[in-house]
């Protein structure tokens, strides 16, 4: 990291490193792995990780770490001091129990969405989603809708380098593609995405705007896809969704 300050606590940058090196696809790493995810050489990610183990916050088998329930405390009080989770889960609850379909909100880190809020009536995907949970932005309706809002140049760099890796064979991975798919998005004001996450799975989001007039957030429904054309869920839950950004409006900062 250039120009760090001078108060800058580098083993603790190092630690956090080694924590974000664990995900949904990622939850049981030895060292080595951990040391290749992060760019940490294995004396530092191994005295990272058995700091983390001796504090409580991974659980070790010998061989293998996986993050333990007390590292929850740390996303969770992120979470709960973010206004944004407060304010729009009760929206997400009842729009959830009106159609019946899971409901999620989300905000851009990165190259990735991280859920924030989430009302789940059903697992739909292969992996378990909760507030916290990482996508790629550029193959999700969330993610796209948030790229959408940022200046084209900013949202190109982002694409260009994001992993394009295809998650089925559904997924654009041409970043002209993707980028004329966010021009799309731009015009109508809504994205659909046709099972470019994960086979059967169909999505579609909106951006969820404070009454300053700036993009605060994404909101989508995540369903089976069932329908016949996964342009039917625009006039399934548009108009739902549409509410609930309206309502949001008046609240958001």
């Amino acid at each position: 990291m250039a120009n760090k300050p001078t108060d800058f606590v580098t083993s603790l940058a190092k630690g956090l490193q080694v924590i974000e090196a664990f995900g949904a696809d990622s939850p049981r790493l030895c060292i080595t792995e951990v040391a290749h995810r992060t760019g940490l050489d294995r004396a530092t990610v191994r005295r990272c990780l058995l700091t983390l183990h001796t504090l409580g916050y991974t659980d070790y088998d010998g061989k293998y770490f996986t993050l333990a329930l007390r590292s929850l405390r740390l996303g969770l009080a992120g979470l709960a001091s973010m206004p944004l989770p407060n304010i729009v889960q009760p929206w997400l609850d009842k729009l959830s129990d009106r159609i019946g379909q899971s409901c999620s909100v989300s905000i851009l880190d990165g190259h990735d969405i991280v859920y924030v809020a989430r009302a789940a009536q059903r697992r739909i995907m292969s992996i378990g989603l909760m507030p916290g949970s990482h996508l790629p932005a550029h193959c999700t309706s969330m993610g796209r809708v948030l790229l959408a809002a940022l200046p084209e140049a900013e949202a190109r760099t982002i694409i260009e380098e994001s992993d394009l890796v295809p998650h089925t064979p559904f997924s654009l991975t041409d970043p002209d593609l993707i980028m004329d798919e966010l021009a799309r998005v731009r015009e109508q004001g809504y994205a659909v995405v046709d099972q470019e996450t994960e086979l059967g799975l169909r999505s579609i989001g909106v951006a969820l705007i404070g009454h300053r007039g700036q993009v605060q957030a994404a909101l989508n429904v995540a369903v089976a896809a069932v329908q016949p054309q996964a342009s039917d869920l625009v006039e399934i839950y548009l108009d739902e969704l549409h509410r609930v950004q309206s309502g949001l409006a008046r609240v958001l900062p």
